[in-house]
Protein backbone atom coordinates (compact mmCIF):
# COMPACT_ATOMS: atom_id res chain seq x y z
CA UNK A 1 0.00 0.00 0.00
CA UNK A 2 1.43 3.38 -1.04
CA UNK A 3 1.48 6.56 1.04
CA UNK A 4 -1.64 7.93 -0.62
CA UNK A 5 -3.61 4.77 0.10
CA UNK A 6 -2.41 4.73 3.72
CA UNK A 7 -3.56 8.32 4.26
CA UNK A 8 -6.96 7.66 2.71
CA UNK A 9 -7.31 4.45 4.74
CA UNK A 10 -6.68 6.36 7.99
CA UNK A 11 -9.29 8.96 6.99
CA UNK A 12 -11.82 6.22 6.23
CA UNK A 13 -11.08 4.53 9.55
CA UNK A 14 -11.64 7.79 11.48
CA UNK A 15 -14.94 8.23 9.63
CA UNK A 16 -16.06 4.75 10.65
CA UNK A 17 -15.93 3.34 7.13
CA UNK A 18 -13.28 0.71 7.70
CA UNK A 19 -9.66 0.90 6.74
CA UNK A 20 -9.81 -0.56 3.25
CA UNK A 21 -10.75 1.03 -0.05
CA UNK A 22 -14.26 2.02 -1.06
CA UNK A 23 -16.67 -0.89 -1.39
CA UNK A 24 -18.36 -1.71 -4.67
CA UNK A 25 -21.60 -0.36 -3.19
CA UNK A 26 -19.93 2.96 -2.34
CA UNK A 27 -18.46 3.21 -5.83
CA UNK A 28 -21.84 2.47 -7.37
CA UNK A 29 -23.52 5.09 -5.18
CA UNK A 30 -20.92 7.68 -6.23
CA UNK A 31 -21.34 6.84 -9.93
CA UNK A 32 -25.11 7.15 -9.57
CA UNK A 33 -24.78 10.53 -7.84
CA UNK A 34 -22.44 11.86 -10.55
CA UNK A 35 -24.77 10.67 -13.31
CA UNK A 36 -27.82 12.30 -11.71
CA UNK A 37 -26.22 15.46 -10.35
CA UNK A 38 -27.52 18.41 -12.37
CA UNK A 39 -25.00 20.70 -14.02
CA UNK A 40 -25.01 24.41 -13.55
CA UNK A 41 -25.49 26.78 -16.48
CA UNK A 42 -22.89 26.39 -19.21
CA UNK A 43 -21.94 29.04 -21.79
CA UNK A 44 -22.75 28.48 -25.42
CA UNK A 45 -19.76 27.35 -27.48
CA UNK A 46 -21.47 27.33 -30.87
CA UNK A 47 -21.70 24.45 -33.34
CA UNK A 48 -18.07 24.66 -34.52
CA UNK A 49 -15.95 23.45 -31.61
CA UNK A 50 -12.76 23.61 -33.69
CA UNK A 51 -13.20 27.30 -34.51
CA UNK A 52 -14.08 28.12 -30.90
CA UNK A 53 -11.08 26.18 -29.57
CA UNK A 54 -8.62 27.86 -31.94
CA UNK A 55 -9.99 31.35 -31.15
CA UNK A 56 -9.68 30.78 -27.42
CA UNK A 57 -6.22 29.21 -27.73
CA UNK A 58 -5.02 32.29 -29.61
CA UNK A 59 -6.56 34.53 -26.95
CA UNK A 60 -4.45 32.62 -24.40
CA UNK A 61 -1.27 33.54 -26.35
CA UNK A 62 -0.92 30.21 -28.16
CA UNK A 63 0.04 30.01 -31.81
CA UNK A 64 -2.03 27.61 -33.88
CA UNK A 65 -2.04 25.58 -37.06
CA UNK A 66 -4.58 23.25 -38.62
CA UNK A 67 -3.73 20.31 -40.84
CA UNK A 68 -5.70 17.56 -42.53
CA UNK A 69 -4.16 14.33 -41.25
CA UNK A 70 -1.83 12.92 -38.62
CA UNK A 71 0.88 12.05 -41.15
CA UNK A 72 1.34 15.78 -41.78
CA UNK A 73 2.15 16.53 -38.13
CA UNK A 74 5.98 16.27 -38.29
CA UNK A 75 6.18 18.64 -41.26
CA UNK A 76 3.83 21.10 -39.54
CA UNK A 77 5.93 21.02 -36.34
CA UNK A 78 9.15 21.48 -38.32
CA UNK A 79 7.63 24.45 -40.16
CA UNK A 80 6.59 26.12 -36.93
CA UNK A 81 9.97 25.60 -35.25
CA UNK A 82 11.76 27.05 -38.27
CA UNK A 83 9.50 30.13 -38.29
CA UNK A 84 10.02 30.57 -34.55
CA UNK A 85 13.79 30.16 -34.91
CA UNK A 86 13.77 27.24 -32.44
CA UNK A 87 16.11 24.26 -32.86
CA UNK A 88 14.23 21.10 -33.77
CA UNK A 89 15.59 18.92 -30.98
CA UNK A 90 14.05 17.68 -27.77
CA UNK A 91 11.52 15.09 -26.70
CA UNK A 92 8.19 13.75 -27.89
CA UNK A 93 5.56 11.63 -26.18
CA UNK A 94 6.28 7.92 -26.77
CA UNK A 95 2.63 7.75 -27.82
CA UNK A 96 3.62 9.81 -30.89
CA UNK A 97 6.85 7.93 -31.65
CA UNK A 98 5.29 6.28 -34.73
CA UNK A 99 5.33 9.56 -36.67
CA UNK A 100 8.24 10.29 -39.03
CA UNK A 101 10.01 12.99 -37.04
CA UNK A 102 13.44 12.27 -38.53
CA UNK A 103 11.99 12.53 -42.03
CA UNK A 104 10.92 16.09 -41.19
CA UNK A 105 14.44 16.93 -40.03
CA UNK A 106 13.61 16.85 -36.32
CA UNK A 107 15.68 15.22 -33.60
CA UNK A 108 12.88 14.36 -31.16
CA UNK A 109 13.43 11.44 -28.80
CA UNK A 110 10.40 9.48 -27.49
CA UNK A 111 10.86 9.96 -23.74
CA UNK A 112 10.18 12.19 -20.78
CA UNK A 113 11.79 15.64 -20.79
CA UNK A 114 15.01 16.58 -19.08
CA UNK A 115 16.48 19.97 -18.25
CA UNK A 116 18.27 20.18 -21.58
CA UNK A 117 15.28 19.84 -23.93
CA UNK A 118 14.30 22.98 -25.78
CA UNK A 119 11.21 21.42 -27.38
CA UNK A 120 8.56 19.06 -26.03
CA UNK A 121 5.92 17.64 -28.37
CA UNK A 122 2.83 16.08 -26.81
CA UNK A 123 -0.62 14.95 -27.68
CA UNK A 124 -3.60 15.61 -25.42
CA UNK A 125 -6.17 13.56 -23.59
CA UNK A 126 -8.69 16.08 -24.88
CA UNK A 127 -9.02 19.80 -25.48
CA UNK A 128 -11.71 22.16 -24.20
CA UNK A 129 -13.32 24.49 -26.73
CA UNK A 130 -14.87 26.82 -24.14
CA UNK A 131 -11.47 28.07 -22.93
CA UNK A 132 -8.91 26.83 -25.47
CA UNK A 133 -7.45 24.57 -22.79
CA UNK A 134 -5.43 21.37 -23.22
CA UNK A 135 -6.05 18.44 -20.85
CA UNK A 136 -3.07 16.13 -20.46
CA UNK A 137 -3.05 12.90 -18.43
CA UNK A 138 0.27 11.45 -17.36
CA UNK A 139 1.39 7.90 -18.09
CA UNK A 140 4.30 5.86 -19.44
CA UNK A 141 3.52 6.88 -23.02
CA UNK A 142 2.40 10.39 -22.08
CA UNK A 143 4.96 11.82 -19.60
CA UNK A 144 3.88 15.06 -17.96
CA UNK A 145 7.36 16.59 -18.08
CA UNK A 146 7.25 16.94 -21.88
CA UNK A 147 4.74 19.78 -21.54
CA UNK A 148 6.29 21.35 -18.44
CA UNK A 149 10.08 21.51 -18.75
CA UNK A 150 10.95 22.54 -22.35
CA UNK A 151 10.70 26.22 -23.24
CA UNK A 152 8.64 25.38 -26.32
CA UNK A 153 5.62 23.09 -26.02
CA UNK A 154 3.93 21.83 -29.18
CA UNK A 155 0.59 20.08 -28.64
CA UNK A 156 -1.00 17.83 -31.26
CA UNK A 157 -4.80 17.98 -30.90
CA UNK A 158 -7.03 15.65 -32.95
CA UNK A 159 -10.38 17.26 -33.75
CA UNK A 160 -12.13 14.13 -32.46
CA UNK A 161 -10.73 14.88 -28.98
CA UNK A 162 -12.40 18.30 -28.71
CA UNK A 163 -15.09 18.72 -26.07
CA UNK A 164 -17.21 21.75 -25.32
CA UNK A 165 -16.71 22.27 -21.58
CA UNK A 166 -14.52 21.32 -18.62
CA UNK A 167 -17.38 19.15 -17.32
CA UNK A 168 -17.29 17.16 -20.58
CA UNK A 169 -13.55 16.62 -20.17
CA UNK A 170 -14.02 15.07 -16.73
CA UNK A 171 -16.91 12.94 -18.00
CA UNK A 172 -14.63 11.64 -20.74
CA UNK A 173 -11.87 10.89 -18.24
CA UNK A 174 -14.23 8.91 -16.02
CA UNK A 175 -15.59 6.99 -19.01
CA UNK A 176 -12.25 6.17 -20.66
CA UNK A 177 -9.71 6.03 -17.83
CA UNK A 178 -11.61 4.55 -14.92
CA UNK A 179 -9.00 5.40 -12.29
CA UNK A 180 -7.41 8.82 -12.70
CA UNK A 181 -3.68 8.96 -13.51
CA UNK A 182 -1.04 10.34 -11.17
CA UNK A 183 -1.25 13.79 -12.78
CA UNK A 184 -3.88 15.64 -14.78
CA UNK A 185 -2.60 18.95 -16.16
CA UNK A 186 -4.61 21.73 -17.78
CA UNK A 187 -2.68 24.05 -20.09
CA UNK A 188 -4.13 27.38 -21.23
CA UNK A 189 -1.30 29.05 -23.12
CA UNK A 190 2.30 29.68 -22.07
CA UNK A 191 3.19 29.98 -18.40
CA UNK A 192 2.98 33.56 -17.19
CA UNK A 193 3.22 35.79 -14.17
CA UNK A 194 2.50 39.42 -13.31
CA UNK A 195 4.15 39.37 -9.89
CA UNK A 196 6.57 42.16 -10.74
CA UNK A 197 4.82 45.52 -11.20
CA UNK A 198 1.76 43.77 -12.71
CA UNK A 199 3.66 43.27 -15.97
CA UNK A 200 2.87 40.01 -17.79
CA UNK A 201 5.97 37.88 -18.37
CA UNK A 202 5.71 34.65 -20.36
CA UNK A 203 7.76 31.58 -19.55
CA UNK A 204 8.22 32.39 -15.88
CA UNK A 205 7.82 28.84 -14.58
CA UNK A 206 7.23 26.70 -17.66
CA UNK A 207 7.05 26.94 -21.46
CA UNK A 208 7.31 30.42 -22.92
CA UNK A 209 5.69 29.24 -26.16
CA UNK A 210 2.74 26.90 -26.71
CA UNK A 211 1.91 25.94 -30.28
CA UNK A 212 -1.23 23.94 -31.07
CA UNK A 213 -1.52 21.74 -34.16
CA UNK A 214 -5.16 20.84 -34.73
CA UNK A 215 -5.48 17.67 -36.80
CA UNK A 216 -8.55 16.91 -38.91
Amino acid sequence: MGSREKILARIRHRMGRGGGGPSSAEREALSTWLARHPRGPLPETGPDLAARFLDKAKAASCTTDRIAQEADVPAAVARYLKEAAVAGAGCVWPALAHLDWAGAGLALEPRAANGEDGVGVTGVFCAIAETGTLMLCSGRATPASASLLPETHVAVVPVRRLVAHMEDAWDLARAELGALPRAVNFVSGPSRTADIEQTIVLGAHGPARVHVVLVG
